[in-house]
């Protein structure tokens, strides 16, 4: 393990490698309990997805460590997940319905491209060219439609059948009555109350700065459950065993013929967009932070190898059945504790396919729970906020039609969409008229065109 992982090279040990490991799994072994939670409205079978995860994350991420040396662990991304179920969710009620094999098979596809995207450079080319701020921006309004599924779903806040497109027009007098769009829900509702003291216990842990905060979070949560009666053991333990049943796996279950009939290019290119940003920034973010880039020529060429391995895993992720796998920005955790090679990616994936024996007690974890750890993760990827440019309006116009379209249409291909396209008309508006100076990557201006196609031809579909 010295010679393969050079651990005296990078300044590290078995020890440390190990425990740095079992850090990131802590910090990142909530994705067991949420993704299943998240897919399973959308049709997927509960016992499906929870195998999906756990197998995900761990293949791919003993991958990372085995073939690119990197101390970052992959599994099904947040936000990107909950994107898959609100598309699938939403088309029910449309003539162009999308079932769980069109889902999967378009997240496979959008591996596809990003391997392509990779081997060729173009994907480092893409991140040149959109602007950082808007970067930030996509994060924001990811963790703000995170934050929105979980208040949603625990009842914190409930959301008005009217909206304000139903309203007649001189209707707009009393929206504090019953026409408002959003509410506070029942505070009285135990599913409230109990996403409160999941809030409550995950908030004070990280402010306490214990590692793990979420995990042991919805582990607290879920024993008070418990203790309550709030959760019903024998209810939610019916149909789950200790063994493994691999039988239930969505493998491979693609349908091709249904992708091109509908037509999910937007799906697709949001699928691909959205990871693009959030894998390098977790990528490079790491890297940085594990000394690894004191070499650019030499760190450029693990993040490239890295970036492959994440396109691997999107595709590899879909043929297992779960949503776009994605490298965790919870990685830091185990850099932080001393993880510097591949061997705490390794660690991080043995925990993972271990975990695939512990399906029940996953299980018994309530929607209270993993709600309010949405919550949370919202709250975190917020902080890239701060980077977003609001003094100057080139910038600061796009980056809020980001963040604020996303949570508030549901949907976060809108957000991006309305971003770059205000971003292009903004900038070249300033160029043309002397008011600034503005780079506006030839990119951006076919990214822009195919969103204009999208809205003019397709209605936004």
């Amino acid at each position: 393990m010295e010679r393969f992982f050079k651990l005296k090279e990078h300044g590290s040990n078995i020890r440390t490698e190990i425990m740095a490991g079992l850090t990131t799994f802590m910090t990142m072994a909530y994705i067991l309990a949420v993704n299943p939670i998240i897919l399973t409205p959308a049709g997927l079978d509960w016992t499906a997805v929870f195998l999906a995860t756990a197998l995900s994350a761990g293949i791919f991420s003993i991958a990372m460590g085995l073939f690119v040396n990197f101390p970052v662990a992959l599994a099904p991304g947040m936000g990107l997940n909950a994107y898959f179920a609100s598309v699938i969710i939403s088309s029910a009620a449309t003539n162009k319905p999308i079932s769980i094999e069109m889902g999967l098979t378009a997240v496979f596809i959008s591996g596809i491209i990003f391997i392509i995207l990779t081997l060729t450079q173009i994907r480092q080319m893409m991140i040149t060219a959109v602007p950082d701020s808007l970067k930030h921006a996509i994060t924001v309004g990811i963790g703000l439609f995170i934050a929105i599924i979980g208040l949603k779903g625990s009842g914190l806040m409930t959301i008005a059948a009217t909206t304000f497109g139903d309203v007649k027009a001189g209707a707009y007098t009393d929206l504090a009555g019953p026409e408002t769009v959003i509410h506070l829900g029942h505070l009285a509702s135990p599913d409230v109350y109990m996403t409160i003291v999941g809030l409550v216990l995950i908030a004070v842990l990280m402010v306490l700065r214990v590692p793990g905060a979420i995990l042991f979070g919805i582990v607290g949560t879920t024993v008070i459950s418990l203790l309550t009666g709030q959760t019903n053991v024998k209810e939610t333990l019916t149909g789950k065993t200790w063994v493994p049943d691999f039988g239930k796996l969505n493998f491979v279950h693609f349908d091709f013929a249904g992708v091109i009939e509908v037509g999910l290019v937007t799906v697709i290119l949001t699928f691909t967009f959205v990871e693009l940003f959030d894998t390098f920034g977790t990528l490079v973010g790491t890297a940085n932070r594990a000394g690894l880039m004191k070499d650019k020529e030499e760190g450029k060429k693990r993040v490239g190898k890295a970036m492959f391995v994440d396109a691997i895993g999107v595709s590899g992720g879909a043929m297992l059945g779960t949503s776009t796998v994605t490298a965790f920005v919870e990685s830091s955790a185990g850099v932080a504790q001393g993880g510097r090679t591949g061997l705490t990616s390794v660690t991080t994936g043995i925990c993972f396919l271990i975990a695939i024996f512990v399906a029940p007690v996953i299980a018994l974890v309530p929607g209270s729970a993993t709600n309010a750890a949405l919550i949370i993760v919202g709250v975190l990827m917020m902080q890239s906020i701060k980077e977003i440019d609001f003094s100057d309006m080139v910038y600061a116009i796009p980056s809020f039609l980001t963040l604020a379209l996303m949570p508030f249409t549901y949907n976060i291909a809108n957000g991006i969409s309305f971003g770059v396209v205000t971003y292009v008309l903004l900038a070249t508006v300033a160029n043309v008229t002397g008011k600034g100076k503005y780079k506006v990557h030839w990119l951006m201006w076919i990214i822009a065109a195919l969103v204009l196609g999208r809205f003019i031809f397709l209605g936004g579909e």
